[in-house]
Parts: C-alpha cells; sequence; structure tokens
C-alpha cells in the first residue's frame, strides 16, 4: 500500500474541519480536487473512509483508525513545514562568517555587534582565517576573502565588495630614497606572509611578478607591521592598515604594487534570508573600510 503524504493531510483537514466546504477554503482548492484526494486515499487504503449525506459527513470505523493514527504524523509535518517556511521569510538561525585575520578588528566588532541587536533571532558565529584564501567550506554562510590575484575556480560565487591600494613600507632606518624598480626589492630584508611570497605590480595593463624571500614570515598582518617599525625589514601592507603609523617610510616604487581585493563567497545565488539581510548591511557600511 503507497499513501500519498498530500491525500493524508487533506482527509485530516477534511475530518478536523467537518465539511468538505470549509476544509476546501481552509487549503485553498477546489472541493472536486478535495473529492478526488479522498477517492485517491480509499482506494489506496482499500476501504472506504467517509459517509457523505446531504447533511453530514461520518467517518467509518476505518476512517477513525486511519485518522488517530495519522493526524500525530500529519501535525509534525506542518509543524516542520512552517518552521523552514519561517526561515525562509524571517531573518533567524545559524549564520556562520568567515573573516581575515587582523581584518579592520575593531570596525568589523562594531558592526557584527550592531547587526545582532538589530536581528535577535540570528545567532552570528565568526571565525577568522589567516593565509591568502581559504579552503571553500560548506560550514560558513559566508567567507570574505582578501586577494590580489583571481579566486581559483570554484562552484561558489564570488562577489567583490571593495579594493585597498597597497605599499612597500620600510622602518626609520631605511635610507634609500630613490625610485626604485620592484626587481630592486630582492636586495632588501623583506618580511613576508608566507616564505617566498610572490609581490605583483601593476605595469598598465601588465602585471610584473617578483618572488622575494623573507627575513621573517608572520601570517598576522600586524605583526608584519610591527615588525617594520622595528626595522627588521620591509613589508608590502595595505595602507589603511599604516595610516596612523608616522614612523613608517613608503617606498618610492615605478611600478605600485597591486590593489587587494576585498570579495565575499557564499554557496548559491538563491540564499537564505539570514544570509541576505546580513549582505545588505554589510554592504551599506563598507564607506567604513574604504
Amino acid at each position: 500500500m503507497k499513501t500519498c503524504l498530500d491525500d493524508l493531510s487533506m482527509f485530516v483537514s477534511l475530518v478536523e474541519t467537518g465539511s468538505f466546504t470549509s476544509a476546501a477554503k481552509q487549503l485553498n482548492i477546489p472541493k472536486s480536487k478535495l473529492s478526488r484526494h479522498l477517492v485517491q486515499l480509499e482506494q489506496s487504503i482499500g476501504s472506504q473512509l467517509l459517509i457523505r449525506t446531504t447533511r453530514r459527513q461520518q467517518l467509518t470505523e476505518t476512517g477513525q483508525q486511519l485518522y488517530q493514527a495519522s493526524k500525530i504524523h500529519v501535525d509534525a509535518l506542518r509543524s516542520v513545514e512552517e518552521e523552514i517556511g519561517s526561515f525562509v521569510h524571517e531573518p533567524k538561525g545559524q549564520l556562520n562568517i568567515l573573516l581575515p585575520l587582523d581584518f579592520f578588528n575593531q570596525i568589523i566588532s562594531e558592526l557584527l555587534t550592531h547587526f545582532a541587536k538589530r536581528y535577535p533571532k540570528i545567532v552570528l558565529n565568526c571565525s577568522h582565517y589567516s593565509g591568502v584564501v581559504p579552503n571553500n567550506d560548506h560550514l560558513y554562510d559566508l567567507t570574505f576573502v582578501l586577494h590580489e590575484s583571481d579566486l581559483p575556480a570554484s562552484n561558489w560565487i564570488a562577489k567583490t565588495l571593495l579594493s585597498f591600494p597597497q605599499s612597500i613600507f620600510a622602518g626609520t632606518n631605511f635610507e634609500n630614497e630613490s625610485v626604485l624598480e620592484p626587481s630592486d626589492l630582492l636586495t632588501f630584508p623583506c618580511v613576508l606572509s608566507e616564505q617566498r611570497e610572490r609581490w605583483l605590480f601593476r605595469d598598465g595593463a601588465v602585471l610584473q611578478s617578483v618572488t622575494v624571500e623573507g627575513r621573517a614570515s608572520f601570517s598576522s598582518p600586524s605583526m608584519r607591521l610591527q615588525a617594520v617599525i622595528q626595522n627588521l625589514g620591509i613589508a608590502k601592507l595595505p595602507d589603511y592598515s599604516c595610516q596612523k603609523e608616522c614612523s613608517l617610510k613608503r617606498l618610492r616604487l615605478s611600478k605600485p604594487p597591486v590593489a587587494l581585493q576585498l570579495s565575499v563567497l557564499y554557496q548559491s545565488r538563491d540564499i537564505p534570508i539570514k544570509t541576505r539581510v546580513f549582505l545588505d548591511f554589510f554592504q551599506s557600511q563598507l564607506g567604513r573600510l574604504s
């Protein structure tokens, strides 16, 4: 015996409302469709479920047994449908976000706190990663990435939000004041995010790549900044991270470093409302990062 869940659900509604007219109105379907589903259910069960007269309807013994046995399950399924529907129409649930390490920590913290207060039914979980591009992890609804080159191909949707100029910075002990070619940087001690890092420079529409070896490497941008301040070497850093450091020197280069792009990755264009409202909120606050 194969019984359709729609048939059972309509049967329960029919019993509880007491008439075809009321049930059809509640379900927003024609009475003829409701009648067809009842016939299908009776054929599937192999027994009459309802006795209809001009004035009333009455359950048969089989109908009474079926109603009592199926009602609890139909109610449970309806509850699940309502809960899922609320996720579609109301911002709620777990929202998992992955952010680069040391990325506007104070401002981002303020933004996330503001968002969490605005949407109290969203449970916000924020994690950080070091390095360039993290692995696509389906645990996260949104992954924010800082990158210079094109992102690797994946099934994820990528949207670029903002770009940040970069410069080569040195400490107070750095004495070279001449205009440098990118290849000249190979002669200076460097502070990198990882050993043998590739620095990209823009020459019009062409990119020049220089692979530098580090005197030291730190995955944390703030640690690289402190190493430069302490005259350990030169480093490529986004301009925004050095604006308050008067002791730093910006090297004069014939070609500027490639700007850093901020992109957000998400798994599908059809994203839940909790993710959509966060993206809209974050984009409305981008002026605080520029």
